[in-house]
Formats: structure tokens, sequence, C-alpha cells
């Protein structure tokens, strides 16, 4: 059995969402969940342009949980986009 995940901090709530292709009904689409956390880890890491350990500080993590957080996140950015699916941003258990 994993462990269970470490609460994670989170200083940034979306206005939105989902984000999905245009012109195209949402019930037509395939979905990617994106966590709450890995959209934070993106957030801080290409938006504010934060080193990781920077990061994964603000976070509460380690460098390496922020590296596999990051890594899954842009993954499943780069399936949506080249895909064309809807991204689904998921709010987990998460400590604020």
């Amino acid at each position: 059995m994993p462990r269970p995940i470490k609460p994670r901090r989170v200083l940034f709530e979306p206005d939105v969402t989902y984000f999905k292709p245009r012109a195209i009904p949402l019930s037509m689409l395939e979905e990617v969940d994106l966590g709450i956390d890995e959209l934070e880890a993106i957030r801080l890491c290409d938006f504010k342009n934060l080193a990781q350990i920077k990061a994964a500080k603000k976070m509460k993590i380690s460098q390496s949980t922020l590296g596999r957080i990051l890594t899954s996140a842009r993954k499943k950015v780069a399936e949506a986009l080249i895909k064309g699916k809807a991204i689904k941003i998921k709010s987990l258990k998460i400590k604020r």
C-alpha cells in the first residue's frame, strides 16, 4: 500500500475549472484531470519563473516531489493541447 499523500501548500485558487477547445461541446470531449497541486507547480515554476527548490519550499514539499508533480502536470497539459482534450482542474484535500 502506498504512503498517503503529504499535504501540499497551495496559495492559488483558480477562477476557472475547465479549459476546452473552441466550438466543440464539452459533452463531446475527453477530459484530462489536472490537480490543484499540479496547477500550483506550473504557476510557480513556469508562470512566476521560480527555481524548483524555491517553489518546493513554498509548497512545503521536497524538490524531487515538486519535480514529479511538474512533470505530470506538463504531460497532461501537452496531451490536452495536442489531442484536443478539455482540462478539468480538480481540487484535492490541500492544506492552505
